[in-house]
């Protein structure tokens, strides 16, 4: 991998730490990217982060159905979770594929370069 996309990648995988939706496992995935960046056990790192966002990225269509769900209204509470499932309809509308909340936003961003970390 390039520095630049390099740098790239390690600030958008610092958004993904920080971002408070950021699952246990991606921030792990991302701890252990970012200490094998510029080692010999980058590209490993590289193949696991991928795989872990692969996972973890929520599709617009699954924040949908799940903040219109009994168990997201536990989660969000009903009044949020109505709010979650009206933007999760906004921005399906829009040609949005994911969700777009700080960690969903930072995965696709890093999942756009794949090819290139790779």
């Amino acid at each position: 991998m390039n520095q630049n996309v390099r740098d790239y990648i390690t600030g958008k995988v610092n958004e993904l730490i920080n971002a408070a939706s950021c699952s246990a496992e991606a921030k792990a995935a991302a701890e252990s990217w970012l200490a094998a960046a510029g080692t010999d056990k980058e590209a490993e790192e590289t193949k696991n982060l991928i795989a872990e966002l692969e996972e973890d990225i929520m599709p617009v269509d699954t924040l949908i159905a799940f903040a219109g769900s009994e168990a997201g209204a536990k989660v969000f509470g009903e009044e949020i979770a109505k709010n979650v499932a009206a933007h999760g309809e906004e921005i399906k509308a829009a040609g949005a594929k994911y969700c777009d909340c700080p960690a969903c936003a930072a995965c696709a961003a890093i999942l756009e370069k794949k090819s290139e970390m790779l």
